[in-house]
């Protein structure tokens, strides 16, 4: 049989209709990927009749209903939500990191906002009395430092202690798909680490949520009254783009993979690019040494308005082409400590908080490269990925 050889414009038609369908059937994988909040067929009856309130803050949208709001959703579906509690950054999300947060009225509905921030991080007794279930749907990272988990922990524990039910409307995890770093120590907990858990703990908030119960890492051991509405079509194996940046200074997907690496330089003397347009992204320090690619920061009202090394020329290491299934690593961390000469000046205080423990700090200042590191902490990992495999929703 005669065979017909194809022209080079042809295959290269081929080849361009392949990429074109794999592009397709991403999209329409991430398409299909439905929020706990957007299975109401599974909740609105349970809330039906009920007092509600809810924590929730910009990411709490519905991606596949034109990004509508939860809190507006649950408003036009009947539901009595009588407050809104919001984290670390407000409902708008536009507060600075560590920026205080005021409780106020929501313009668009005139509820009541509550501030979990500050010094008001846990719901008080008075603040959940005339409350039957607490719904928590923020849009978490999957690293142990970012602190909605922390505001969710809270949540539960009053939620426990006064007798209400709590709802977690699962959202996927951008960094769900490994489990590494170094397990928080005990007596280095703080609201940026409140849990024996690995700065990447591959857990959604829902599962996270059932360990913290079932664990009892509660105080005294309690555990609330939980439901967890899961997530449809997504395992840790699924990547996800975000429809709303979580933070003011994780703008996109690459800040949210590199956070977990970079986020260690918030304890030491180095920028993680805090003040431009590409936080979390680039690092580097007012010293040659330290790379050919320079920032300076600056004020950037919304984003960073009193940013680390505010108007100095930093050079340093831009990692904007690193790929998005990037993990975590010391590898920048070490790379900094090493130029800067500086021994322990490199440090602040802040960092053993991050770390969760004094060991990496001391490592690092011993000399030990990365691998001796790790080793320090397999064990450790190992045991706690038995535990987490107790607590998944989801497939890895």
């Amino acid at each position: 049989m005669k065979q017909t050889k194809l022209s080079p414009f042809s295959n290269i038609l081929s080849f361009l209709l392949l990429f074109f369908l794999a592009i397709g059937n991403l999209t329409a994988q991430q398409a299909q990927i439905l929020p706990g909040a957007e299975r109401p067929d599974l909740y609105l009856e349970i809330l039906k009749g009920k007092s509600v309130g809810i924590v929730a803050n910009q990411t709490s949208i519905m991606p596949h209903s034109e990004n509508k709001h939860v809190v507006d959703f649950l408003l036009e579906s009947g539901i009595n939500l009588k407050k809104v509690f919001v984290p670390e950054h407000g409902f708008r999300g536009d507060a600075d990191a560590g920026e205080k947060v005021d409780s106020s009225v929501d313009s668009k509905t005139g509820l009541p906002i509550v501030s979990l921030y500050g010094n008001n991080k846990k719901p008080s007794a008075q603040q959940i009395a005339d409350l039957d279930i607490i719904i928590f749907d923020l849009q978490d990272v999957g690293v142990r430092f970012y602190t909605y988990i922390s505001t969710m922990h809270y949540v539960m524990e009053a939620a426990a202690e006064n007798g209400k039910k709590v709802m977690i409307l699962d959202r996927p995890n951008p960094n769900g798909d490994y489990v590494d770093g170094p397990v928080l120590k005990k007596g280095f907990e703080s609201f940026v680490g409140m849990h024996p858990i690995p700065v990447v703990h591959g857990l959604t908030v829902g599962e996270l949520a059932y360990m913290i119960n079932g664990e009892k890492w509660l105080k005294n051991g309690i555990a609330c009254e939980l439901e967890v509405i899961p997530v449809k079509n997504w395992t840790h194996k699924t990547a996800y783009n975000l429809p709303v940046k979580p933070s003011p200074n994780l703008p996109n997907d690459l800040s949210i993979r590199l956070y977990p690496s970079t986020c260690f330089f918030e304890g030491t003397i180095i920028s993680l690019g805090r003040g431009t347009y590409f936080p979390f992204q680039v690092y580097g320090y007012p010293d040659k040494n330290f790379g050919d690619f320079t920032f300076t920061p600056v004020s950037i009202p919304g984003m960073s308005k009193t940013p680390p090394l505010q108007d100095k020329l930093c050079y340093g290491v831009d990692l904007r082409n690193e790929p998005l299934d990037h993990q975590f690593t010391l590898s920048y961390l070490l790379d900094a400590f090493k130029k800067s000469g500086k021994g322990a000046a490199f440090f602040t205080n802040y960092f053993n908080t991050l770390a969760g423990t004094d060991q990496l700090k001391s490592q690092i200042l011993a000399g030990k490269s990365e691998t001796e590191i790790r080793s320090s902490w397999a064990a450790d990992l190992a045991k706690y990925k038995t535990l987490r495999s107790n607590y998944l929703i989801y497939k890895d």
